[in-house]
């Protein structure tokens, strides 16, 4: 299967052969595993101090006679601590017990928990061959909500002359030569999130719009992530998370030429 390779000015130049990984089958299900696998190596570990709760001195009895006994005062058996006294009479207050104030927790989470998952080999590169078959159908990429009917194609694949461009507006002018405005408006839409979060450095919520996929460490590879919503990869680190975003295949991808030459020898 052949595809047409465009120049930065929006003109068909030539053609190239897509890679086998293109004829893949789309597994949505495998993509969706592979992606919860990866985004559970970020979490952080997070756990209790041994101590928590129980830096008190407590005291629990209920035996006659005994010094600062409870015997008789109608008392649960919760341990205590000397709030205030006046000679012999003490006022107590509960600590220490989970079910008191300032008490400790009855089952903290510990950081020997093991929160992440792991995956077959065989299965992750597959999931990535997949996530690359779903990026060059247009419909799968319509469903995600890209702007992009009047892409001339669908994978769009430019000549690497893009690779040195060296300034976001002339990147921003190519893709408009390649009628890509409205996905440009679309990524710009923020929304503000509900909850917490906005407080804690991540107050909007973007869309992810254009993944470019160059072939080596490049200006292009600088300027494309200024654009919102738009991101690019060295094609030697393309994972599930950047083909297929929160796990849903059909993210709308612009390769190089030299991306599409060196991903036929990567058999994934």
């Amino acid at each position: 299967m052949n595809a047409n390779v465009y120049s930065i000015n929006g003109q068909k130049i030539g053609e190239v052969e897509l890679p086998m990984h293109f004829s893949e089958e789309v597994r949505e299900d495998l993509i969706r595993r592979v992606f919860i696998a990866l985004e559970s190596h970020k979490k952080q570990t997070q756990g209790r101090d041994e101590l928590a709760g129980k830096k008190k001195v407590v005291w629990l009895t209920k035996e006659r006679r005994r010094y600062k006994s409870v015997y008789g005062a109608g008392r649960s058996r919760t341990p205590r601590k000397t709030l205030m006294r006046r000679g012999m009479q003490f006022h107590l207050v509960g600590a220490f017990a989970p079910h008191t104030v300032g008490g400790r927790e009855a089952h903290p989470p510990r950081t020997e928990k093991v929160i992440f998952k792991k995956i077959n080999k065989k299965e992750r590169k597959k999931a990535i061959r997949s996530a690359i078959a779903a990026s060059g159908k247009k419909e799968l990429v319509l469903s995600r909500g890209h702007k992009v009917n009047d892409v001339p194609e669908i994978p769009l694949i430019i000549e690497d002359k893009i690779e040195n461009l060296k300034k976001t507006k002339d990147l921003i002018k190519v893709l408009k030569n390649f009628r890509l405005e409205k996905e440009l408006e679309r990524t710009e839409e923020k929304k503000i999130k509900a909850g917490k979060g906005k407080f804690r450095g991540r107050r909007y919520k973007e869309k992810k719009g254009i993944l470019f996929v160059v072939s080596k460490y490049c200006d292009l590879y600088k300027i494309a992530r200024n654009i919102p919503g738009c991101d690019a990869v060295i094609l030697k680190d393309l994972n599930v998370e950047q083909l297929a975003p929160g796990g849903k295949p059909g993210r709308f991808v612009i390769w190089t030429k030299s991306a599409i030459e060196e991903l036929k020898n990567k058999f994934l």
